[in-house]
Order: structure tokens, then sequence, then C-alpha cells
């Protein structure tokens, strides 16, 4: 394979993707991407949570978020916009919040999803009652907002198991 110009050294290509912690001043940007993918914003807050913000040649272009629970967090809003899909943006960001939940020491990453059972299950997740993610996360936004708006029973639940070092599992 030839390469019709040479790499430079310390400069990453355009595809290239970065992750960023989010923070107060980027949760507008965060929000919008959001809305975009047209996912919910009622209960997004980054009190008890990690957000973070894909970036794809330096332009925003993805988010996804953990609400962190006792020992299992609430994996909610993975939207990357229709124009970056398909770049790995999307894989980037859920290992990353799996290596964080991980690192946390949880047991489990829940989520919600109706649409996209099949896209969740290549990272190992399973489906689960949604009584069951309740349970386990009773106070994450994501949880309390369905429930009080109702919607929270019309949801298919699935839940990753992860291994944590406790258990004597090299994190993966």
């Amino acid at each position: 394979m030839t390469l019709l110009t040479p790499p430079v050294p310390g400069v990453l290509p355009e595809t290239h993707i970065r992750l960023l912690p989010v923070t107060e001043d980027r949760f507008d940007t965060v929000k919008g991407i959001v809305e975009a993918c047209g996912l919910a914003t009622a209960s997004l807050s980054l009190t008890g949570s990690t957000f973070w913000l894909a970036l794809l040649a330096g332009r925003p272009v993805g988010v996804i978020g953990l609400e962190h629970g006792e020992d299992a967090s609430l994996l909610r809003s993975a939207a990357v916009l229709p124009e970056a899909r398909g770049s790995g943006v999307g894989r980037a960001l859920v290992l990353s919040a799996l290596t964080l939940a991980t690192l946390r020491g949880d047991r489990a990453v829940y989520l919600f999803s109706t649409e996209a059972g099949a896209y969740w299950q290549r990272f190992g997740f399973e489906q689960v009652a949604v009584a069951e993610l309740e349970a386990a996360l009773p106070q994450a936004p994501q949880v309390v907002s369905g429930q009080c708006r109702g919607w929270i029973h019309d949801e298919v639940a699935w839940r990753k198991t992860l291994a944590t070092p406790e258990d004597g599992h090299a994190l993966a």
C-alpha cells in the first residue's frame, strides 16, 4: 500500500475522533445534538452524571451520558448526528462509557431503547424488565422523569453485566 502523502508526526488525520468530558460550558452543545437526533432533553443534568462530547474533524457530532447509581449506571442520550454515523463515533462513545462504568466498579449498565436493540446487543446488552432497571437506578433523572411523565412502561430496558476488578477478572 502506498500513501499519497506521508503522515506528519504529531498531526492527527481529519477522521480522528476526539472525546471531551462535558462541563457546563459545553452542555448547550450536548443538548443541541441530543435534540437534533430526536431525543428528549427534559431530564438532562450534569449532577450525578458524566457526559462526553465527540468531535470528528474538530466538529461536535455526538454525545453520550451515564447517570450514576450505587453499583450501576444508566447509559443515556447516545446520539450521533446523521452525517457522522458509520464513522466509529458511536462506538467510541459507547466504549468510553462502558470503560468508566467498569472503572467505577459498577456491576451493570442499563439503558432504555425501543428501536436500537440490535445495536446494543452488539455491545453485550440483554433485554430486561423495566422494573429491574427502575429497582437498580431509582434516583436516576431519566428514570424519575419517565415515571413522572408516564412513558417508562412503554420503553424497552437493556442491561450489560460488567466484570469488575473485585471479581478477579481483567478489564476488557
